[in-house]
């Protein structure tokens, strides 16, 4: 981790912690420009995109503001087939004390999944590389390959650090707190490095989807 990020992390934290209790009701809400849904392609990688609805309890526990949940798979595959990939990307209009996005690294654990390797990936965009978090996690005798990022108010970020400081930044100065979290899920069928080429490509289809939805 970069020293620069672990001595300001204290500070950041404590900051973050003052934001939420005495700062976070003048933030403006920002609307999407372009439902989630429109914004990101129904077709990628030449597979065929079905979206999945989120219960109201699973809404409410997440805390977004709009959502996309998504598997794709072949267009001809049979009812009930594994999808090919999955992603899911939740938007908070602004970020309020219990109203905050929750990172993968924390929920995972909580679904029954077990995280084999972490480290980053690079992603290939329009508009240059991108760092992106990188998981390869295991439950029972399923094993998939997880990219996830946090992309909002012109920044695509993976360190949780420095997300917070962003966000601490932003909404002192900017008073905007809206962010976008980003996960693609890919099942290991041969091997995580396949599944990790899947994934990759699809993170770079989706971040300039995102920026064209995401509030300027």
């Amino acid at each position: 981790m970069n020293a620069a990020v672990v001595r300001w992390a204290p500070a950041v934290l404590l900051g973050a912690g003052a934001l939420f209790t005495v700062g976070i009701q003048a933030q403006r809400s920002l609307a999407l420009r372009l439902p989630l849904a429109v914004g990101v392609p129904r077709e990628l990688m030449g597979l065929s995109g079905r979206d999945v609805a989120m219960t109201d309890a699973e809404v409410k526990a997440a805390g977004v503001t709009s959502y996309l949940a998504r598997t794709y798979a072949p267009a001809d595959a049979a009812a009930g087939a594994a999808p090919a990939f999955s992603l899911y990307v939740g938007f908070y209009d602004r970020q309020t004390q219990g109203r905050t996005i929750h990172s993968p690294k924390n929920c995972l654990p909580g679904a029954g999944w077990e995280a084999l390797a972490a480290g980053t990936a690079r992603v290939a965009t329009p508009d240059g590389p991108v760092v992106v978090n990188r998981y390869l996690i295991q439950r029972a005798a399923q094993e998939a390959l997880v990219l996830y990022w946090y992309q909002g108010r012109g920044r695509v970020e993976a360190n949780e650090y420095r997300v917070k400081w962003d966000l601490l930044r932003d909404a002192s100065l900017k008073r905007r707190s809206d962010e976008a979290l980003v996960r693609v899920v890919v099942p290991v069928t041969v091997s995580d490095s396949d599944a990790a080429h899947v994934a990759v490509a699809v993170a770079g289809a989706l971040v300039p989807a995102l920026a064209r939805s995401l509030p300027l």
